[in-house]
């Protein structure tokens, strides 16, 4: 790997600013997806829970080979003028929003269910599985090749955060907004054609956002072509012999699980529990402005304490808020926000480092193998969390389904209550997990992350 940061600009507030803007774009059709995709088809399209659960889990069995086939054909790709991975961005954005946009298809809502269901799984897998795996691996692996500069990754790693917080404050605040509407009895209903209409709005949004990306970062570290025979055996004892990314894998996973959970029980809690969708607006406006006042700081902090170390005190925080709403169980959604902004703290410390973290771990492989393998490592990485965000509404579908949730039953009140125990214990027990695998797991300490630098700098300084 040869560093020609010298023919370029500098490392500079152009790429942070173009990064925040690449994730902005995934997160305009991957947060929708995550916040409202299983309230459309539920209560729209009138598919059962269990069966949109279901789907996003089986998706991830596809993810398990086209994540790690978009890392290698990332890996051997040729590094052309704007780079390796970032002329990505530019030829997928079409082609992951127009999907994005056809998943919500209100005009299909009166054909029969067998087509529902077809159409559901053929626009959910074109989305997530093919175009969004194959702007969203090459993406992620730009942050190595940005800058080699640990300060720079961590500084990417934050704004990329304030890029995906921008996206859940515009999903999360404004939409609740505009695609509820409250019926002749009262309740708080979801808009199919409201819902049509935003998913387009979002899907032009990712475009803008993605080519914003494309014109503002540069590369300047020159990652080789992988060019060694693909072998699966080789790479599987690889993975499974990598400890650091065995670790980050397991924790991506578990933090998913937590957050995706905690924001996707939203759509439930705040219109059913609560009687009050507006709500929703303004639980995420406060989880937003708490990640970006923490984005301001969290790069000195972690330079200091470590960015695992931090994310486990972060997850223990998290856990304790929601075991204690759990004991409360108030029906007061003042004193439930309380609870929730405290909650998302193990949310917010993780995803604001996580993605510097990623680099610590491709670092830590090329200190022990000698070879660099960054759209393989972070495809893995892609491929755990979308195992989080698949294990979370399916296990959100199944368990909507045993409380016994329905259109029919929706405001039921044994129903709701058992929504408010459920968006409490998943993710209080994904955030316990969370924070026992970072401890026990992850071997990545500060330490261990300032030791690898020094060598990888060092290396490079010889060539």
């Amino acid at each position: 790997m040869k560093n020609t940061a010298k023919s370029v600009n500098p490392f500079g507030m152009a790429d942070k600013i173009g990064y925040m803007f690449g994730d902005f774009g995934n997160d305009f059709t991957f947060l929708l997806s995550s916040a409202f995709l299983m309230k459309f088809y539920t209560d729209v399209m009138g598919v059962s829970a269990a069966v949109v659960g279901f789907m996003m889990m089986l998706a991830r069995v596809v993810d398990a080979f086209t994540d790690v086939a978009m890392g290698q054909i990332a890996d051997r790709s040729k590094t052309g003028r704007k780079g390796k991975f970032t002329p990505w961005l530019l030829r997928m954005s079409g082609p992951v929003a127009l999907a994005s946009f056809l998943m919500y298809a209100t005009w299909f809502q009166n054909m029969p269910m067998g087509f529902k269901i077809f159409w559901m799984f053929f626009t959910y897998l074109l989305w997530g599985s093919i175009f969004y795996t194959s702007i969203n691996i090459p993406y992620g692996s730009m942050a190595s090749a940005i800058s080699p500069e640990a300060k720079d990754r961590t500084e990417l790693s934050s704004w990329r955060t304030i890029g995906a917080t921008l996206a859940n404050t515009v999903i999360g605040v404004v939409l609740p907004l505009v695609v509820y509407y409250e019926d002749a009895n009262g309740n708080q209903i979801l808009s199919g054609q409201r819902m049509t209409f935003a998913a387009l709005i979002c899907s032009i949004g990712a475009v803008i956002c993605y080519l914003i990306c494309y014109r503002m970062t540069t590369e300047r570290v020159k990652i080789g072509r992988m060019k060694e025979k693909f072998s699966f055996s080789a790479l599987l004892k690889y993975l499974f012999s990598n400890r650091a990314l065995i670790g980050i894998v397991v924790a991506a996973l578990l933090l998913l699980l937590a957050q995706l959970t905690l924001t996707g029980m939203g759509n439930y809690i705040y219109p059913n529990y609560f009687g009050n969708a507006k709500i929703l607006s303004i639980a995420t406006l406060m989880t937003s402005i708490l990640t970006i006042g923490l984005s301001g700081f969290m790069g000195r902090l972690s330079a200091k304490y470590g960015k695992k170390e931090l994310s486990t005190i972060g997850a223990l925080i998290g856990a304790a808020a929601l075991f204690i709403a759990f004991l409360v169980h108030t029906r007061s959604v003042v004193v439930w926000l309380i609870f929730y902004v405290f909650s998302y703290l193990g949310i917010a410390v993780f995803n604001i480092v996580c993605w510097a973290m990623i680099t610590d771990v491709i670092d830590d492989a090329e200190v022990s193998t000698g070879k660099r393998s960054d759209g393989t490592i972070y495809a893995v990485y892609s491929f755990a969390r979308k195992l989080g965000q698949a294990a979370s509404s399916g296990l959100i579908g199944t368990l909507l389904s045993v409380i016994g949730y329905s259109t029919a039953t929706a405001f039921d009140r044994k129903v709701v209550d058992g929504i408010y125990n459920i968006t409490c214990l998943v993710p209080m027990a994904g955030f316990i997990l969370l924070a026992l695998s970072l401890q026990f797991l992850y071997p990545l300490s500060k330490k261990k992350v300032d030791d690898n630098i020094q060598y990888l700098k060092e290396k490079r300084e010889r060539k």
